[in-house]
């Protein structure tokens, strides 16, 4: 989503670019990054658009705002929308993934499509010749540059991005949509996006009584909170607009259905002894007798899952 076709004659010269997001907080609905660029020549004719940070802004400006960033040719735009219920999952599966880290790759992702449709953020080195003296040299030009606001400590933050894209020049502040304007329109992109995409989000769920009165999606929003409690299920939770993994869920889950995985108990069987003790990882599959023996049991189906079992299901080492 965005303005990537066709791309315009300025994005061959070197380029700015700021990356912010919108939606990190609430409990409902996506966490949106938003970026926006543009010609270095255009720096100082963007100062004058009046761009400020979009948290300072009334939802009227911001609108009126971002419909004239999408008409002004010099500029150029792209979101990405993090789904709640992909930020749930990062958060919860085994592997998790933090908010921060789901932040990061997310303008990472940005970064490289930008770089994907030709826009030029990398530094130019032109070569350098002086036949008088026989000397023929690379010299670096001021190229691109890209402007963050910082997710977590800013000088690791640029450390990362500089260590991905080397060729690229990355100011990472704390407050960076207060402080170039860049950023600032890269703010209203994000959440101009985002507060469409909850006004235009569809419930899937077909429970009875359902409203779309949420509030902000704040945590600590009284008419977010009286929604969560109204939507809940007992059994199957929150509608998919819930991020389910925000501890301000927790509170509910205690009039929730208690739900147990017949594998459960085959990881207890495996992990645990007859005492209750967890035993040793030699014990559980690292040594050759404890590996032999666990092969045993899965070729002869005992200990596996019943759902595996019951269907006759078998694990394949070989197509």
């Amino acid at each position: 989503m965005g303005s990537e076709t066709p791309l315009p004659k300025w994005a061959s010269t070197p380029c700015i670019m700021g990356i912010d997001e919108a939606g990190r907080g609430p409990v409902l609905g996506p966490m949106v990054y938003g970026c926006l660029y543009c010609a270095r020549s255009y720096q100082k004719t963007l100062a004058t658009l009046n761009f400020a940070d979009s948290k300072t802004l009334k939802e009227e400006k911001r609108e009126e705002l971002f419909e004239n960033l999408k008409a002004e040719e010099s500029i150029g735009w792209s979101v990405d929308v993090i789904d709640p219920r992909e930020l749930s999952a990062k958060m919860l599966k085994k592997n998790k993934v933090n908010l921060n880290e789901i932040s990061h790759d997310s303008a990472i992702g940005l970064i490289n499509r930008v770089l994907n449709m030709g826009v030029l953020l990398t530094e130019i080195l032109l070569e350098y010749s002086d036949q008088s003296k026989g000397i023929t040299r690379l010299m670096k030009e001021n190229g691109g540059l890209v402007y963050l606001d910082t997710v977590g400590d800013a000088d690791k933050y640029r450390i990362k991005l500089s260590e991905r894209f080397p060729s690229i020049k990355f100011v990472v502040a704390k407050k960076a949509d207060s402080l170039y304007p860049v950023v600032s329109g890269a703010s209203i992109v994000a959440k101009v996006t985002r507060d469409r995409a909850l006004r235009e989000w569809v419930l899937e769920e077909t429970s009875e009584n359902m409203h779309r009165s949420f509030g902000s999606g704040y945590p600590g929003d009284p008419e977010t909170k009286a929604w969560l409690a109204h939507h809940k299920h007992s059994i199957f939770g929150f509608p998919t607009l819930v991020r389910f993994s925000w501890g301000t869920c927790t509170s509910y889950y205690k009039d929730m259905v208690e739900v147990l995985w017949e594998s459960d108990k085959v990881d207890e069987d495996v992990g645990y002894g007859s005492s209750g003790k967890q035993l040793k990882l030699s014990n559980v599959g690292f040594g050759k007798a404890a590996k032999r023996k666990i092969e045993e049991i899965e070729s002869s189906g005992k200990g596996r899952c019943k759902f595996f079992h019951s269907r006759k299901l078998e694990q394949l080492t070989h197509f």
